[in-house]
């Protein structure tokens, strides 16, 4: 499970100390240092010293910070891991995965930076951006295996590169077949293996609409948060993956009456545990609660709701 909120993440150039700046004064929930792709060939070593600088001496508040590596199999990506351990950040954002052993590769290397810096084992965690290119697609499910991996993102960028892909959505703005399977296997392959589903980012910033639009599809798909390239789309994708005030009274009205755990034989709402055909059944986990069926998926969302909720009052939230 999430440790944190992480609704909005938000990407910064590693090379621009003004979008850093900028950012810092952001709502967004976790900052993404990039070393890669808004990184020309040239600056990468610049960009590194920057980043390590602000990990070192910047204040971000209660914002996560993660920052994104270029791939190990670069130039670049073994001395960015080297670089940016030495003042850890929370989580380190693993581009261009392929398979389990791409991923292996990155948490041996941070074993061994730990141990260097005695820092506790797997406190550094890991969001692979799943799938960037098609071979990566079908290994999903054994890459997310590694237990630090805290998340999971998808983008059509790279991934329409390719492909060779002419294009991405179609004339209404809905992505294309192919991508939406892609975007519905990240999501299936992220509960699975109970880490954060992240969207991709909506990359016509200036279309506030659409941003809209896609979020409120990808929140009611399951989805908990949203990578977000421009400052204005952040508080639109805050508000998108948050619960509504009705959300958590009901969660927490559900917890509070229908409280079950494991092999117990706790009443319901109406006063009964009812089997699914409506029967009584002391030792069911179904219960009736305003009039539906309930049981333990149902609770067990309730009280992820509940606790998004106890962290985003921490934040100031009216909920």
């Amino acid at each position: 499970m999430v440790s944190g909120l992480r609704r909005s993440l938000h990407f910064v150039p590693g090379i621009d100390e003004h979008k850093f700046n900028k950012a810092l004064g952001l709502p967004a929930d976790a900052l993404i240092l990039d070393l890669e792709d808004s990184v020309a060939p040239g600056a990468k070593a610049e960009a590194r010293d920057q980043v390590c600088n602000w990990l070192r001496e910047a204040d971000f508040g209660d914002r996560e910070k993660l920052v994104r590596i270029n791939d190990l199999g670069s130039p670049w990506g073994r001395e960015d891991l080297d670089a940016v351990m030495q003042s850890p950040p929370d989580v380190i954002v693993v581009p261009k995965v392929l398979n389990p052993g791409d991923v292996d590769a990155v948490d041996r290397l941070l074993i061994a930076r730990e141990r260097e810096q005695q820092l506790p084992a797997g406190s550094t965690s890991l969001l692979l951006l799943g799938t960037e290119a098609p071979a990566a697609v079908f290994n999903l499910a054994q890459m997310l295996a590694n237990p630090r991996v805290q998340a999971v993102a998808w983008g059509a960028e790279d991934l329409a590169a390719a492909l060779g892909a002419r294009e991405k959505r179609d004339s209404t703005g809905n992505y294309l077949e192919v991508f939406q399977v892609v975007r519905s296997l990240c999501l299936l392959a992220a509960s699975a293996a109970a880490i954060q589903p992240v969207d991709g980012p909506y990359v016509y910033h200036r279309d506030l609409d659409g941003l809209r639009r896609e979020c409120r599809l990808t929140a009611s798909m399951g989805f908990t948060g949203k990578l977000t390239i421009h400052p204005g789309q952040v508080e639109i994708v805050n508000d998108a993956f948050m619960p509504s005030v009705e959300e958590v009274r009901r969660a927490e009205e559900l917890l509070a009456v229908c409280k079950p755990e494991e092999g117990d034989n706790t009443m319901g709402a109406d006063g009964l545990a009812v089997t699914s055909a409506g029967g009584r059944n002391p030792g069911a986990v179904a219960y009736s609660f305003r009039g539906e069926m309930v049981d333990r998926p149902h609770i067990e969302q309730a009280r992820r709701i509940v606790e998004k909720a106890r962290l985003l009052r921490k934040k100031g939230y009216d909920l």
